[in-house]
């Protein structure tokens, strides 16, 4: 995987300037989005040609009242469970869309785990060892970052549990 530099095709995202910034190993693969698209982590598989339990896909909850990031694979739906459990929370709800995309700067769809406006804690679901490199949202729809998830970890300050079911 070669470190891609961050020009042209519309790819500069904040989650692209902080992996520039990084001298991490990491590849951006733009795709044609389609907006009808029904799920927008298994588009991203199908037009990437990976197996969708390599793509993951940035939710994000409110563990009693602070916003938390899941990171998933778009195969899998988030155990708010275990997410509660993993942060130390008694109860995890899914964030409404609008406080997600304020805190993020990102629209949904598009929200990446990288380069959001305000740190927040961050859990990937620890299948992510399950594979060498793994895709996530490049900060936009139509544009995922391929990168190892030791990488994805590092700068996200994530912890790994199994929060996905």
């Amino acid at each position: 995987m070669a470190k891609r530099k961050n020009r042209g095709a519309g790819t500069g995202t904040p989650a692209t300037a902080l992996l520039e910034s990084s001298g991490a190993t990491w590849t951006a693969h733009p795709y044609e989005h389609d907006p009808r698209a029904a799920s927008y982590g298994l588009e991203a598989a199908q037009a990437l040609g990976v197996a969708v339990s390599r793509v993951y896909k940035t939710l994000l909850a409110d563990c009693d009242g602070e916003l938390t990031v899941a990171v998933v694979p778009v195969d899998r739906q988030l155990d708010l469970k275990a997410l509660a459990r993993a942060v130390g929370a008694k109860r995890a709800a899914m964030a409404e869309p609008a406080r997600a995309e304020r805190s993020t700067g990102y629209v949904v769809g598009g929200i990446s785990p990288l380069g959001q406006r305000t740190a927040l804690r961050t859990v990937v679901d620890d299948s992510v060892g399950a594979w060498p490199t793994i895709f996530v949202s490049g900060g936009r729809r139509g544009l995922d970052i391929e990168l190892t998830p030791q990488v994805l970890i590092e700068l996200t300050a994530a912890g790994s549990a199994p929060i996905a079911r």
